[in-house]
């Protein structure tokens, strides 16, 4: 099991750290959103390496049978990696790669607000982006929010992988 969690979590790891990284300098003039998309994207794929590391142990490592529970302990640990590559990747993103990454990101969320909201209503909005903004300056936080991101999606998808793959002997 330690095989295919290590070799899978860290074929995730690559793949994210690699399509973050493609999408930053292929996609740099892309608006916020595409770019969200392009990250949840990236995500996805990344964490498709849990299906195929259950699967693996499965297949390769256990004669074929694998339980839900089994399954899904190898699906977090794998999806605990490639969080883990991600929240660091994030940190080091945003401390020196593109120190200005959230004075943009607020800017355009703020303009974006401001077009669509009514004045009262964006001043309360307002005040709580720049409380958010100092919470999300904090390397931590930082780190902390994008694992929590990226382990979520991948708990989400060790269950469906775990439910599909489950076979007893």
């Amino acid at each position: 099991m330690k095989k295919s969690v290590l070799r899978y979590g860290l074929f995730g790891s690559i793949t994210i750290c690699v399509l973050f990284l493609f999408s930053w300098f292929a996609f740099k003039e892309a608006d916020m959103s595409t770019q969200e998309i392009l990250g949840y994207a990236s995500m996805i794929i990344s964490l498709s390496f849990v299906y195929f590391g259950i699967k693996h142990f499965r297949d390769q490592e256990n004669q074929g049978t694998v339980t839900f529970k089994k399954g899904l302990i190898i699906g977090i640990l794998i999806s605990l990696i490639t969080a883990l590559a991600f929240g660091i990747l994030d940190v080091i993103y945003v401390k020196f790669i593109n120190p200005d990454f959230l004075t943009e990101y607020y800017e355009v969320v703020l303009n974006e607000m401001k077009e669509t909201l009514p004045p009262e209503e964006f001043k309360l909005e307002q005040a709580k982006m720049e409380a958010e903004k100092q919470l999300f300056a904090n390397p931590m936080m930082n780190f902390l929010i994008m694992f929590l991101t990226v382990f979520i999606i991948g708990f989400i998808i060790s269950l469906i992988s775990s439910l599909i793959l489950q076979r007893k002997s």
